[in-house]
């Protein structure tokens, strides 16, 4: 198993966002993570996907 597994800490700092925007973005769906004992958890291949995606929507 390869894929590394992101705090919301992590993500923050990945994304370069506040861990209280991370947070309310997950919450909301718009991130892809799931809940591992009420904390949020994301695999890195997950978050790089979703950065392509947006990337491809403002290209379109």
């Amino acid at each position: 198993m390869t894929d590394q597994i992101l705090t919301i800490k992590d993500v923050a700092i990945y994304l370069k966002l506040a861990e209280k925007t991370a947070y309310k973005l997950a919450a909301e769906g718009k991130l892809p993570g799931f809940k591992v004992g009420g904390s949020w958890r994301f695999k890195q291949a997950d978050i790089e996907s979703w950065i392509e995606d947006r990337k491809n929507d403002k290209q379109n």
